[in-house]
């Protein structure tokens, strides 16, 4: 399986390798990676790698992807203090400094890409947790996240292997 390319615009349109559809981005608009800010609700512009799938494995079975994937547990959150040595890393919940909770109820999270935004190493305030993950029936907008809905989202995986990478672009 060879790496795949996408494109996330401003306009909502998510496309690459044959697939098009609508995206959800975040509710800070687009904002150069330079200036992203923990918090703004802005998505990073720029090429991010699609690094490892996280999945829900009470709502659904293994995805079928060329990517490491990794099943989601209760305990799995990702800590989103910026003044913590495990900022923009994942953590076991509980976990006593600010995080994301991984594991919700509604089904945004049932199928989560973690993106190589910030992360190597990561720079405390430039944001954490930017995820290409599953959009809202309605795609309101995210916290800075790139997210489509779940059948787009398993086309999309079933093309990805290492080395495949999400443009956000205007």
């Amino acid at each position: 399986m060879t790496a795949s390319f996408f494109t996330a615009t401003a306009r909502g349109k998510f496309s690459g390798e044959g697939l098009t559809c609508r995206c959800a981005l975040g509710k800070g608009g687009i904002v150069g990676a330079n200036l992203k800010r923990e918090g703004d609700g802005a998505t990073p512009l720029g090429t991010w790698a699609m690094k490892r799938v996280f999945y829900r494995p009470d709502r659904l079975v293994r995805p079928k992807t060329g990517l490491p994937v990794v099943p989601l547990r209760e305990t799995d959150g990702w800590c989103d203090a910026p003044d913590h040595a495990l900022y923009n890393r994942p953590v076991t919940l509980p976990f006593a400094a600010s995080h994301e909770t991984l594991w919700r109820e509604d089904h945004v999270y049932d199928l989560i890409v973690e993106l190589g935004h910030n992360d190597n190493p990561p720079v405390p305030g430039l944001g954490s947790a930017i995820f290409f993950h599953l959009a809202h029936e309605d795609y309101r907008p995210t916290e800075g996240c790139i997210a489509i809905a779940r059948e787009d989202m398993l086309t999309a995986l079933a093309l990805s292997a290492p080395g495949s990478a999400i443009e956000v672009s205007f």
